[in-house]
């Protein structure tokens, strides 16, 4: 795969001269190195050309960045909403107003086509921060009239609920959409008043460096926003479990988030977990299949398949099948592979050659297990980095391609008969995420959505985001939602006072 096809704009080489020498610990208002000055490469996934390097905090500088913000946390709780809501405002018009800068460090560090970044994810952030806003201007308990017994004579009990900010958040963020992901966690934390240690994935922390220098510009008071850096299973694993913490917001795999739990235990931390999925994609036989091919191909291949809510597992009706899986895999094969800053790039690398191989050997296993790869399954590329867009046929329910979320652009396709047959198919899972349903039928969508044990459900489209709505799972899939109005829930405490006046 070729190299980058354009030189970096003069801002985001800017960029990587200020922070892409380890000087990206951000610790109240103050830029540093990590205690000792150790640092790890950051990479382009295309062509595993190195980038820069970001520090690897110590755990005294956890230490120093979760005192930072607990310092800054009472005032800033104690900030007028309105204030708190046009600093969210400010962050939102910086964002789109450095957008380009923005897509490009995000490509270069993730891999993702620039289109995905500039006209989906990033808009996305600055949604999340216009939101999250305006709810910092609602924030609102209860008058309770209660029935307690045993006030005293001539006397009148009051009781009434406040909304209070939890305090401080650990925000560990994943690397496969960095920057949306990262405002879903800061934009509700900051508009409820709690202040925050954010930890990036290690593998694409530039962005979220770059985005914590626009919040500071806005105005946001030092120390409600610290940065860390470095691996997950050791900065994010000692921010997870430090004391002082008081509630963990985490999105990524589930077998990290059974270890997020477990750090949890130490001081009975809050928890939020956004974990995987494996979404199942139902066509119907009367689904628009001039939507539903292009549709259900996109659900798994944007962003190479490095969803979680991607559309791995396929149910075609059988009187279509072959068709729609010919479709789709016809779909794949005219895929552009390459280098995301291409413009003409329709599908980038993984992130990682570890996560390309990871990816590579469920596909082997696949077939090993007897399932047909229909097309793709290879590894292109430089950096062994690409894995042309997969299709893959007669798969028995109990294979392990079909259980395990691969996290990539592979899709297993299977035929159904009734929709009893499919919605016990579909539910057979340890996730819950999300699903799809394509159907021309609005009854057929009403009972399918509702049957679906998914957070989520899309009718006749995939992946359709908004910050106003909340997006999570169940079961495996974790606990807690992101986005919506009900995302404030998981930064804002209950308190109940009782007065006799």
């Amino acid at each position: 795969m070729p190299a980058s096809p354009a030189p970096l704009s003069a801002a985001t080489r800017a960029f990587l001269e200020r922070r892409g020498s380890g000087t990206g610990l951000l610790i109240g208002d103050s830029w540093q190195q990590a205690e000792g000055g150790q640092t790890m490469a950051t990479v382009d996934p295309a062509t595993g050309s190195e980038i820069g390097q970001i520090a690897i905090a110590s755990p005294a500088d956890i230490d120093a960045a979760v005192e930072a913000a607990a310092r800054a946390q009472p005032g800033w709780a104690a900030t007028f909403p309105v204030e708190r809501a046009r600093i969210l405002w400010r962050i939102a018009d910086l964002i789109e107003a450095n957008i380009d800068e923005l897509a490009e460090l995000e490509t270069l560090d993730q891999g993702k086509p620039l289109f995905i970044g500039r006209w989906a994810e990033i808009p996305g952030a600055v949604n999340q921060f216009r939101f999250f806003a305006g709810q910092a201007m609602v924030i609102e308990g209860n008058t309770l009239e209660s029935s307690i017994a045993y006030q005293p004579q001539g006397k009148q009990m009051r009781s009434w609920t406040v909304r209070e900010a939890v305090g401080v958040v650990a925000a560990i963020v994943p690397w496969n959409s960095p920057l949306v992901l990262t405002a879903m966690k800061l934009a509700p934390a900051i508009a409820a008043g709690c202040t925050v240690v954010l930890k990036p994935a290690e593998d694409t922390s530039l962005s979220a460096l770059r985005l914590a220098e626009l919040m500071l510009q806005a105005g946001l008071p030092a120390g409600v926003l610290n940065v860390v850096t470095g691996p997950g299973a050791q900065t994010g694993a000692q921010l997870a479990a430090h004391p002082k913490v008081d509630k963990i917001a985490f999105t990524g795999s589930t077998a990290t988030g059974r270890a997020v739990l477990d750090a949890a235990k130490t001081n009975f931390k809050r928890v939020t977990l956004e974990l995987g999925g494996k979404s199942p994609s139902i066509v119907f036989p009367d689904a628009d299949l001039s939507l539903a091919i292009p549709g259900v191909a996109n659900a798994i291949f944007l962003n190479a398949g490095q969803v979680c809510i991607a559309g791995s597992r396929l149910y075609v009706h059988r009187s279509i099948h072959d068709q729609v899986v010919e479709g789709v895999a016809a779909y794949a094969k005219s895929m552009k592979l390459g280098h995301g800053l291409d413009p003409s790039t329709q599908m980038g690398p993984l992130v990682s050659a570890k996560q390309a191989a990871r990816v590579a050997s469920f596909v082997a296993g696949a077939r090993a297990e007897g399932a047909t790869v229909l097309t793709g399954g290879d590894l292109h590329g430089e950096a062994s980095t690409f894995l042309s867009p997969t299709v893959i046929t007669n798969a028995r329910p109990d294979m392990t391609i079909v259980r395990e979320e691969v996290f990539g652009p592979v899709v297993v396709a299977q035929a159904f008969d009734e929709p009893e047959d499919v919605l016990a198919a579909a539910n057979d899972s340890d996730y819950g995420l999300a699903a799809g349903v394509w159907t021309e039928s609005l009854s057929t969508a009403h009972r399918m959505s509702a049957a679906l044990k998914a957070g989520t459900v899309w009718i006749n489209c995939h992946a359709m985001y908004d910050a106003a709505l909340p997006i999570g799972g169940i079961r495996q899939s974790g606990w807690g939602r992101d986005s919506g109005k009900q995302a404030m829930d998981n930064y804002l405490e209950w308190k109940t006072i009782c007065a006799v006046v």
